[in-house]
């Protein structure tokens, strides 16, 4: 991701990349956005759900599991797209837009919670 760093008018300085390690480190400086975890945990998604949903399987664009918060036996009604983290559990109208709203849901916490918990899960990842 570039990066663009302004001085105090407003002139632009340099252009210089970030590697996601370096981003993660930054985001315990400030007060990262929904916006900012939700694009940095894309990028390391497939192994977030693998850890989340340890039981499911790509297929295609999406992540297909069984769905925890219920009594689920079978693959197939609870969807996960990769490229957007929105989710949906067919079989319950249970639906979401981001990565931060799956972790809330899967571990009945508020959207607050779950950024954070986003945030510590980014941070152990590239420690």
């Amino acid at each position: 991701m570039t990066f663009v760093s302004q001085s105090k008018t407003g002139a632009k300085k340099r252009r210089f990349n970030l590697s996601v390690a370096e981003r993660s480190r930054r985001f315990c400086k400030k007060k990262p956005s929904f916006v900012e975890v939700n694009a940095q945990a894309l990028e390391v998604f497939p192994s977030l759900l693998a850890r989340w949903l340890p039981e499911g399987k790509i297929v295609g664009q999406e992540y297909i599991a069984l769905n925890p918060t219920r009594d689920d036996e079978n693959l197939g009604s609870f969807k996960i797209n990769l490229k957007t983290g929105r989710w949906c559990d067919f079989a319950t109208d249970d639906k979401g837009s981001d990565i931060i709203s799956l972790a809330a849901y899967l571990f009945r916490s508020t959207q607050g919670e779950a950024l954070r918990f986003v945030i510590k899960t980014l941070e152990k990842n590239h420690d």
